[in-house]
């Protein structure tokens, strides 16, 4: 019981930190293995509470007004070619060889949001037919590592959305957990057939990041992009230091 009651809990912070920025898995993906699951069940049974997290988060969206289903659903359909690929590999192969990967990845990742920023649409603007189409071939890489191993996601696409297409951060969030939700479909399903997956314990996550996705949707459309720049930000360097030396 003490398990599922750590699990919820975690899963709020967990919810609220993917819907804020990114890199939530980080703490639900070791929590699982602590409590001694294996690392690829673990990376599997993370999808069953990555889907509510997401469903919840679309939610909070569309209610305060922020939503572009056309786009945001064209571009999670580009992410499934990728999705399959990357989730059949990742049930069928250790993941505890990537950190490195990924910390060269968030290096990448924070060089990029440094950078000036550049001109951002309104949220009633369209992206330039150019950018929609390098936003949609992106898509399908990104939707490689969200079936792979979803950890840091988030900060591959929000500079996809933010630079590449040029959308607002409250846009560019409201999209990405649309997109998220579109292959967290498909990767769920392959982890299913391929795994046996804890269920109770991705259910107790999936409770608490429904909680922690509803709070942060919320709380960016009320207070602006702020707190998604620092939180952004704090993520990527604690994910970077924790991958390279813990």
């Amino acid at each position: 019981m003490l398990d599922l009651l750590l699990l919820c809990v975690t899963g709020v912070a967990t919810g609220f930190l993917n819907v804020m920025a990114g890199g939530g898995s980080m703490l639900s993906v070791p929590i699982m293995i602590f409590l001694g699951v294996p690392g690829t069940i673990a990376n599997g049974t993370n999808r069953i509470a990555i889907l509510p997290q997401n469903i919840s988060a679309v939610w909070a969206f569309y209610r305060k007004g922020f939503s572009n289903f056309k786009l945001s659903l064209s571009l999670g359909l580009c992410t499934i070619p990728g999705t399959l690929i990357g989730a059949t590999l990742a049930a069928r192969v250790p993941s505890d060889q990537f950190n490195t990967l990924l910390a060269l990845i968030m290096v990448l990742v924070l060089i990029i949001m440094a950078l000036p920023q550049p001109k951002t649409l309104n949220p009633a603007e369209s992206p330039s037919k150019n950018r929609l189409i390098a936003g949609h071939i992106i898509m399908i890489l990104i939707g490689f590592w969200g079936g792979f191993i979803h950890i840091g996601v988030g900060f591959l696409l929000m500079p996809t959305l933010n630079r590449v297409m040029q959308l607002d951060l409250i846009t560019t969030n409201a999209h990405k957990v649309f997109i998220v939700m579109c292959y967290t479909v498909v990767a769920l399903v392959v982890f299913a057939a391929e795994l046996e997956l804890i269920w109770k314990y991705g259910i107790a996550l999936g409770i608490g990041t429904w909680i922690g996705a509803w709070l942060a949707a919320n709380m960016q459309v009320k207070k602006g992009i702020g707190p998604i720049k620092i939180t952004l930000n704090i993520v990527i360097m604690a994910f970077i230091i924790k991958l390279l030396f813990f």
